[in-house]
């Protein structure tokens, strides 16, 4: 006889399922009423906070003691409050419309934007203000009332005195009073960057390439495998059985071997330092990074395989536009980043095979720190160290493999630069 054991009851009592469902309600209404609340504490500027403690403390000190002036003003400032929080009530869905005619400019260029607001609604927008973030700085616009329909059209220039990347936006609508109690902001459309690119120098002669890829000129390097047929050597134990030239070994008796000259593919490497202790000032620095742009702008145009390396970090350098946005965001480094030295092995750790390497740093380079530098980099390579000493004659020096080229305006790099290649 076989027995069944009584089936347990899944089912929930039904007052668990409702305050369970209470519980979900009330953390709704929690979650939404926590959110209403930021928001309304947000619009509060301090100085309304401050009114609003001196109406309690006047109304808490006049109950008890019966002092009617406290009650007055107690009473004259809730109604200021009441009054001012009058003008946050109202729409603010502008559709906005930021626009600027250039994306990219150089130091110095004129830079200029427009602010389209238009009211897309059926009902009038009441006067507002907006605030639009510039860098560091914002500008402040007054729009008028705009009526179904009607558009509002600011224009503003922005300041690119100094190289970097200008943030614009985004745009806030600010409704508030008049006392300044009360603001509330609304944030409309996208940030848009400003590319302030550095000045370079555009400078013609001979390629700064020296080394040509597999389709131009071989380097003098000797290698047993290769494209570039040099010689023909005796055959040495080691060498490759598959490079004997077999004609030759015949007609000499003697087992004959081709040789080739290496080539290398063309990489052209620019190792631009941050360190602000190897910069006298600031300009300085700036005539740093003009220089690196400009060699790595020439560099682009002799269709070499450009990398833009500082410390900590490589940038990206593909295009000529790449190489000038990656330059207007660099900014000086911190001590523990090291300088041009550790910049070098960095160089040597990541792209060993360069063909050219070319560091930038400032005047307070020491000869030693140069020299460190260059024995740092990959054997092989072509070296030039180009010195940013501002109010200095262009000069042209040794140091170990590298010349060393001293430049005190952007204007000079052409005359260095013909120094080393001629």
């Amino acid at each position: 006889m076989t027995t069944t054991a009584p089936a347990r009851s899944t089912d929930r009592p039904a007052g668990s399922d409702r305050e369970a469902g209470w519980r979900d309600i009330l953390a709704l209404v929690l979650a939404r009423g926590g959110t209403r609340l930021r928001l309304i504490a947000g619009a509060v500027r301090p100085l309304a906070w401050v009114l609003a403690g001196a109406a309690l403390g006047c109304l808490l000190i006049a109950l008890p003691l019966g002092w009617i002036e406290l009650a007055v003003i107690a009473l004259v400032l809730a109604i200021v409050l009441v009054l001012c929080t009058l003008f946050l009530i109202g729409r603010t869905a502008y559709d906005i419309t930021l626009d600027l005619a250039r994306t990219r400019v150089v130091v110095g260029e004129r830079a200029v934007g427009a602010l389209t607001l238009a009211n897309r609604g059926s009902r009038a927008i009441l006067p507002s203000r907006v605030v639009l973030p510039v860098g560091a700085g914002r500008g402040e616009f007054g729009i008028k009332r705009l009526a179904p329909g009607e558009e509002a059209e600011e224009l503003f220039a922005i300041p690119t005195h100094r190289r970097g990347v200008v943030s614009v936006g985004p745009v806030s609508v600010v409704r508030g009073d008049p006392l300044g109690l009360f603001e509330r902001a609304h944030r409309r459309d996208d940030p848009i960057d400003l590319f302030v690119h550095p000045r370079t120098i555009a400078f013609d002669g001979q390629s700064l390439g020296f080394l040509r890829d597999l389709e131009g000129l071989p380097a003098s390097d000797l290698s047993r495998d290769d494209v570039s047929f040099h010689a023909l050597n005796e055959y040495q134990p080691g060498d490759d059985l598959r490079r004997v030239h077999w004609r030759s070994s015949a007609r000499t008796g003697v087992l004959m071997v081709r040789q080739y000259e290496e080539t290398r593919r063309s990489h052209f490497v620019i190792g631009l330092s941050r360190a602000s202790s190897e910069y006298a000032e600031a300009e300085e620095f700036e005539l740093a990074i003009s220089l690196a742009g400009s060699v790595g702008l020439r560099a682009i145009r002799d269709a070499q395989h450009v990398e833009l390396r500082v410390q900590g970090r490589a940038l990206a350098s593909g295009t000529g536009k790449q190489l000038l946005d990656s330059l207007a965001g660099v900014e000086e480094g911190r001590a523990k980043d090291g300088g041009l030295a550790a910049l070098a092995g960095t160089v040597a750790a990541h792209m060993p095979l360069s063909s050219v390497v070319v560091l930038v740093g400032g005047s307070r380079t020491s000869p030693e720190e140069l020299r460190a530098a260059c024995a740092r980099l990959p054997f092989g390579s072509r070296v030039l160290a180009i010195v940013a000493d501002l109010g200095e004659a262009p000069s042209l020096r040794r140091i170990g493999e590298a010349d060393v080229i001293t430049v005190g305006a952007l204007e000079q790099l052409p005359l260095a630069l013909g120094k080393v290649l001629a």
